[in-house]
């Protein structure tokens, strides 16, 4: 049986940290910092949970599905399988989890540097060159590890290091304060805002590109290609959490001695104090690779979907309408992009988590699997639903008062008792019909 050398499980690891590794895992976790102050541990914590711990395990759930998240969403029905894991490219890849990443990385390495009556120009340049980029390195899937994994993950990690050391070195003040958001419940907090960076939706898309540079190394078995999905898994976890850290310290000690409005604030302030404008061009440098590479990933994980789906259209194509929408939304502007995102965020985010969650306790369910996935997820999409509309300021007195009395609803939570029940209802339902279909036979 083939298996991945250690070599190819260390390269395929950096891929992964590389894709995982985009906007908003650079601006989150300093903002976390700031604002959990001295109870920045227990808000981290929180934090690698939904932002380290879920993405790894929805990768390593991709693996064991073999046909990817459609395969799990067919558990619930067919149509909905397809529904959503078409849902979720289209979010996390054209319509916004690509034009984030891209307006992102113009903000943060090219902006400081243009005037502002110049900006939308700048915008349109940046883009142009940044998507052109994008569509080159996506157009062979076969030479992603090679060139993300083993060229531009190293650069990504040394100008990380190079920051966060400087930083830790300089940085002599104590944790900040906490501010009232972070003083009750840090952890749960921290696991919000783990959502906020998109990695387990991501992770759902790239448990495909995952899984195809394994294979690609000739490994063919199955289990060998969980096994090798879960070590690369882990080194991208490690990676992952020691940035996080480090980069979150950053922002808990900068905040002790003053309020930034974001992450993207905390992380350029304090590289122009430690190494002038070389600091600010240094960011820049690790956004622009960090977006890059995610933009990338996401990329080519959509357009092996789609290619799937629809397998009449080349892989050419699906690259070239993937880049042209995305440079096309990327051209709106961040604001309009995130104020879009996030509430859908709020209503896939926990659907994802319940599905992947149940994924690993499939061989247990046997002749009810049916019955728990569809109940489950139907008392989670009653909650999340909502949740989302109600960032989009479609609100109801009535459905407000009533779920205000779940468990943690107002923590962003409440999907997660409705989850539980309609889960054991759906075990119920299918035990009731078995017996009442053994009855009939007998």
């Amino acid at each position: 049986m083939t298996t991945l050398s250690r070599k190819e499980t260390f390269f395929v690891g950096l891929m992964l940290f590389a894709l995982f590794f985009g906007a908003g895992n650079l601006i989150f976790p300093p903002f976390l910092g700031q604002q959990s102050g001295t109870h920045f541990w227990y808000a981290i914590a929180g934090f690698i949970i939904t932002g380290v711990g879920l993405p790894i395990l929805t990768v390593l759930a991709v693996a064991k599905a073999k046909n990817g998240i459609q395969t799990i969403g067919n558990r619930v029905h067919p149509v909905f399988g397809v529904v959503f894991t078409v849902i979720v490219y289209l979010a996390i890849g054209p319509f916004m989890g690509i034009p984030r990443g891209a307006n992102v990385a113009y903000e943060m390495s090219v902006k400081p540097f243009v005037s502002e009556g110049s900006n939308t120009m700048a915008l349109l340049i940046f883009t142009i060159i940044f998507f052109g980029l994008v569509y080159w390195v996506s157009l062979n899937p076969s030479k992603l590890v090679d060139r993300i994994g083993s060229l531009l993950t190293p650069a990504l990690l040394i100008a990380i290091a190079v920051l966060g050391v400087g930083s830790l070195l300089k940085l002599k003040q104590p944790l900040g304060a906490v501010s009232k958001e972070y003083q009750a419940h840090p952890v749960i907090h921290g696991f919000m805002e783990g959502y906020l960076t998109m990695d387990t939706i991501a992770a759902l898309a790239f448990g495909i590109v995952v899984i195809t540079a394994i294979r690609q190394k000739g490994v063919t078995n199955q289990r060998a290609i969980v096994k090798g999905t879960l070590q690369s898994g882990l080194i991208a976890g490690a990676g992952l959490i020691l940035v996080y850290v480090t980069i979150g310290v950053m922002g808990a000690k900068a905040g002790a001695t003053h309020t930034y409005k974001d992450g993207a604030a905390i992380l350029t302030t304090t590289a122009d104090q430690l190494f002038s404008v070389w600091g600010v061009l240094l960011l820049g440098v690790i956004v622009l690779l960090a977006c890059f590479t995610t933009c990338v990933g996401l990329v080519v994980a959509c357009s092996q979907y789609f290619g799937k789906l629809l397998p009449k259209i080349s892989h050419t194509m699906l690259v070239t309408v993937m880049t042209v929408i995305s440079f096309l939304i990327a051209n709106l502007g961040l604001a309009d992009i995130l104020s879009l995102s996030v509430p859908i965020l709020s209503m896939i985010y926990p659907l994802t988590i319940v599905l992947v969650i149940l994924s690993f306790f499939h061989g247990l369910f046997k002749e009810s699997a049916r019955g728990i996935y569809s109940g489950a997820l139907i008392g989670t999409i009653l909650v999340s639903v909502y949740d989302g509309l109600v960032q989009y300021g479609v609100k109801s007195e009535f459905l407000t008062d009533l779920y205000g009395h779940l468990p943690l609803f107002a923590e962003g939570l409440g999907w997660l008792i409705p989850a539980i029940i309609g889960g054991l209802c759906g075990f119920l339902v299918s035990l009731l019909s078995k017996r009442a279909d053994q009855s009939v036979h007998a």
